[in-house]
Order: C-alpha cells, then sequence, then structure tokens
C-alpha cells in the first residue's frame, strides 16, 4: 500500500493525570531535550513522505497551547478538538477525514516522540485494503498476577505476549466504520484501535515495533527521556553541496539567485530555472538526508511551471528547522560566459538572507567562467555548485 493515500491521526486530548501538574500543562506540551513533546512527534510525521495528510486531535481547551507549542508547524495539520475518551476522539479524527476518504490511516499516541521513519514505513508497508497493521514487541519480563490482597498470586506465561505500540495503520473505510458501530453498539471501552478493529472482525498484522518507541505516561518516564535527550545533544555541523545546470535557449532575461538580469538568452526549465536557488536547495536537503529538489517539487507536477525557485529554498529552509537545524552559511557559484554577475552580487547575497534568515556576512555569491570550454563556454547553458552549513542541537 505504499503508493496509496495514507492519512496520520495523532490524538493528543488527555489531560495526562499520572504526570501529574506542570506549568507546561498536560504531558503532551512539556519539554524534553528543550522541545515539547508534541512538536516532536508531529516533525516526524510532517517529514515523512508516506504520510499525505495528519489530523490532530486536541483538548478543546488547549488550542492556544497547541499553537505555542508546535509554532509554525501548526499551519500544517488540522486540528480536531476531542470527547471525554480516546475511543471519542480518534473518531473524530477519522470524521474529520470521512469527506477525503484516504485509502489508509495511521492512529499514533501524540505522547510516543520516538517513532520513527523506519517504523511508521514497516506499518504502511504492511497495510492492504483488506489487512491493518500493529506494530509490536514480545513482552520480555516476567508476568505475575495480583490477588485481591495485593500479593502475587501467580506467574503469567508470556509466551505469544506481546507489547501493543503506534502508530497502528488501517484501511480507512473499514476502521471508521468499525469506530462507528464501537460508538453506537459495543458496552465496553477499547484501549487501543487494534482492538476495536478486532472486536469488528478486522484481520490485524502484527509488525515489528521498535524498543526506542515509549509511551511518555509519569513524570519519571518525562523525565528520564528530557535526560536521555539533553545528554545526546552536541554541535554537530554538516555540511551539504548542490549542483544544477540549465541550457540557454532564447529569450531576453535569467534569473539567478533570485534576481532578474536582461540577457539575450534565457534559462530553459520547469520553473523559473534558476540554478544558484536550485543548487542551494540541494545542498540544504543534504545535511539533513531530505532528497533532493525533485522528490519535493518534481518537474512533472503542473504547479510548480514558471514557479519563482525562492519557495523551493523556503521549503528547504522549513524542513532544516523542522529537523533541530540552524542554518550557519551559505555558499554559491555560479559558473557562465555571462552575463555578467559582479553588478547584481549583492542584491543575489541580499535575496538568499532574506530566504535563509542567515545575515549577509553569512552569504558568499561567487562567478567564474569556463574559458570558452565545454558548454558552458559555448554558451549553451550557465551551471552552479552550492556549499551550505548546518548546525543540528546546541
Amino acid at each position: 500500500m505504499t503508493k496509496a493515500k495514507t492519512a496520520a491521526i495523532i490524538v493528543a486530548a488527555g489531560r495526562g493525570e499520572r504526570a501529574g501538574q506542570s506549568a507546561e500543562g498536560p504531558k503532551q506540551y512539556r519539554r524534553i531535550g528543550g522541545k515539547p513533546v508534541l512538536r516532536r512527534t508531529l516533525e516526524t510525521f510532517l517529514l515523512h513522505p508516506l504520510v499525505s495528510r495528519i489530523v490532530v486531535v486536541i483538548h478543546g481547551d488547549d488550542r492556544a497551547l497547541f499553537r505555542s507549542a508546535v509554532g509554525e508547524l501548526a499551519d500544517r495539520v488540522e486540528v480536531v478538538e476531542g470527547g471525554a475518551t480516546r475511543q471519542t476522539s480518534v473518531l473524530r479524527g477519522l470524521e474529520a477525514l470521512a469527506e477525503e476518504r484516504p485509502d489508509a490511516v495511521l492512529i499514533h499516541d501524540g505522547v510516543r516522540p520516538f517513532a520513527d521513519a523506519d517504523l511508521i514505513a514497516r506499518v504502511v508497508e504492511t497495510l492492504s485494503p483488506t489487512l491493518s497493521a500493529l506494530p509490536a514487541l514480545p513482552v520480555s519480563d516476567t508476568l505475575k498476577r495480583v490477588s485481591a490482597g495485593g500479593q502475587s498470586g501467580e506467574t503469567v506465561d508470556r509466551a505469544g505476549l506481546y507489547a501493543a505500540q503506534t502508530p497502528q495503520g488501517f484501511p480507512f473505510a473499514a476502521i471508521l466504520d468499525a469506530h462507528r458501530r464501537a460508538a453506537d453498539e459495543a458496552h465496553v471501552a477499547f484501549t487501543d484501535d487494534a482492538s476495536v478493529a478486532e472486536w469488528a472482525g478486522l484481520p490485524v498484522a502484527l509488525v515489528a515495533g521498535s524498543a526506542e518507541n515509549v509511551k511518555l505516561t509519569t513524570a519519571t518516564e518525562i523525565a528520564m527521556a528530557d535526560e536521555r535527550l539533553s545528554a545526546f545533544r552536541r554541535i554537530d555541523v554538516r555540511t551539504g553541496n548542490g549542483y544544477d545546470v540549465h541550457r540557454l535557449t532564447q529569450g531576453d532575461h535569467v534569473t539567478l539567485c533570485g534576481v532578474r538580469i536582461a540577457h539575450d538568452q534565457a534559462l530553459d526549465g520547469h520553473s523559473d530555472a534558476d540554478v544558484g536557488l536550485h543548487a542551494l536547495t540541494d545542498a540544504l536537503l543534504a545535511t539533513c538526508g531530505a532528497g533532493d529538489i525533485g522528490d519535493h517539487f518534481p518537474p512533472s507536477d503542473p504547479q510548480w511551471r514558471g514557479a519563482p525557485s525562492r519557495i523551493f529554498v523556503e521549503r528547504a529552509v522549513e524542513i532544516v528547522s523542522a529537523r533541530g537545524g540552524r542554518i550557519m552559511n551559505a555558499d554559491i557559484s555560479l559558473i557562465c560566459e555571462a552575463p555578467k554577475i559582479a553588478p547584481h552580487r549583492e542584491a543575489m547575497r541580499a535575496a538568499i538572507a532574506a530566504m535563509t534568515g542567515l545575515d549577509l556576512e553569512r552569504v558568499s555569491v561567487k562567478a567564474t567562467t569556463n574559458e570558452t570550454i565545454g558548454f558552458v563556454g559555448r554558451r549553451e547553458g550557465i551551471a552552479a555548485i552550492a556549499t551550505a552549513s548546518v548546525s543540528y542541537g546546541e
């Protein structure tokens, strides 16, 4: 089901009584490693290529708290008000997707911030129109049944027992119908969505879970997660490189590094063919392994025809920022016989500084000819090489 449209519901409407009181609010809004739990969870799903849409279910009193915690990410998700129980909250999230009707849906606890991209992919790739997917780990601890008096009564055989995790994945229409039926017919409280599917007779396959994918329930668990992340936060400077080339054709201008320059030729491309900004986009994406410009803005998509390339750079900046990166500098070399770059260099630097949030002194634009050699030398095209440095962590 990897080519199907898969949505995600992040359930974050709980009050988290077991985590105790905090000035930061319920546990999903508390900071671990300097960042709210829910923001960490959202970042993972927003950056995943198999997730097409995200609905976040929050408590009705938490709208301002939610926006404060997740910042600009709030504009990239749909927010739905939850109900009195988790089951009700999930159903409201499903109903928010009912008009679109994606092929599949992932349902995930907002307080599991350590679910990784590979786990999400395993769940999605297991799904089919008739099969759901449940990530789980075999139980390793010895299990005891406690008597009414609080004493150990017996040891429970753990063979075949698994601890369920999220995200749990389902064919959308089937799980929506199951939740609607459960709300009307069932007289028990289901503890997770796989149990709703099982009650409705839907087959659920087990998928390998992740030991890292813990649910933060108590104040101690939140403190341990914070200590773990803080211990590994470090200066992590990465350098990315990008290269782009476009052929020259008949025209009256070129756009380079965000600046329109009158010229007796034009660059040919699906967007505005700004080789400098295309190379910079790839350089930024390279620092966090986020693919390249073609993955995010495919030339086969008509919406990017003639688009200004600054939007590609700005999207790359968002991706870097969402992964905890801070851009340190950007360096672009333009390779062309003409036009002359020197008269426009400062305008180019200013444009790039505005797109990336960098100080002007951290932006460099250089130019060189190809000494009349090759396609550049014959004025058949213009090339660009970009290098970007990004700091991740503290």
